[in-house]
């Protein structure tokens, strides 16, 4: 049976998720099939995966590409340097290759399009566990190699040196977070968080609030406005 931890902001979406995965069956047609997968634990924003992650150890993690606190670009980047052997499933509404380069670069194994059925999510996580990667059929159009030779030839660039960190408070200030409300999340102080916003800035070249913005709808970080 393959271990799951469900991630996503809305609740109905992990219900529906939940009940969706529960009914695939491990060995279709048999009279009582047993299921194909096992729903550990959910989460409603990015550091509660993370912590849901380190406390479950899934098979697969199915997170939701924006959710609170720490997107799940983010939480696919920590995942797979602290636990490699856990492969990441990304949902996600964006089909631009801005956002599925990201996801593959930061170690996802599969980007799903949220308008993509359950037998997509299903067959995602199955090529996954057999340790290669899948796209939404949208996406396969353009070569899976591709995708990842692009990822892989990217030269390093200075988000690459920000810590964990500097990313994560890079994150919660480009989508509107205080300082404070920052430190109460992440458990440090006010002064350590501008500390921490102060060098990001300094090591990406920003000046402003918007350069940081704009920075981050760049990078795939946050959605594009309509």
């Amino acid at each position: 049976m393959i271990k799951i931890v469900l991630a996503d902001d809305h609740l109905l979406v992990r219900q529906g998720l939940r009940a969706l995965l529960a009914g695939e069956a491990a060995t279709p047609g048999a009279g009582s099939p047993t299921p194909a997968f096992s729903i550990v634990a959910e989460a409603a924003d990015g550091l509660e995966t993370i912590a849901l992650v380190e406390q479950w150890q899934p098979n697969v993690l199915i997170v939701d590409l924006m959710m609170p606190r720490l997107t799940g670009l983010e939480v696919t980047r920590q995942v797979s340097q602290r636990w490699p052997q856990i492969r990441v499933v990304i949902l996600s509404m964006y089909n631009n290759e801005a956002y599925v380069l990201e996801a593959l670069r930061n170690g996802a194994a599969a980007y799903v399009l949220k308008e993509s059925s359950i037998t997509d999510l299903v067959q995602a996580v199955h090529v996954v566990i057999a340790g290669q990667h899948y796209l939404s059929p949208l996406l396969s159009e353009r070569a899976i190699e591709s995708y990842l030779q692009k990822a892989k030839a990217t030269p390093l660039d200075p988000y690459e040196t920000l810590t964990t960190r500097e990313r994560e408070v890079l994150l919660m200030v480009a989508q509107g977070y205080s300082s404070s409300e920052i430190a109460t999340y992440l458990s440090i102080s006010p002064r350590t968080v501008e500390t921490h916003r102060t060098n990001l800035m300094r090591k990406l070249d920003l000046r402003t609030q918007a350069d940081l913005i704009r920075y981050a709808l760049q990078r795939g970080i946050l959605p594009l406005q309509d």
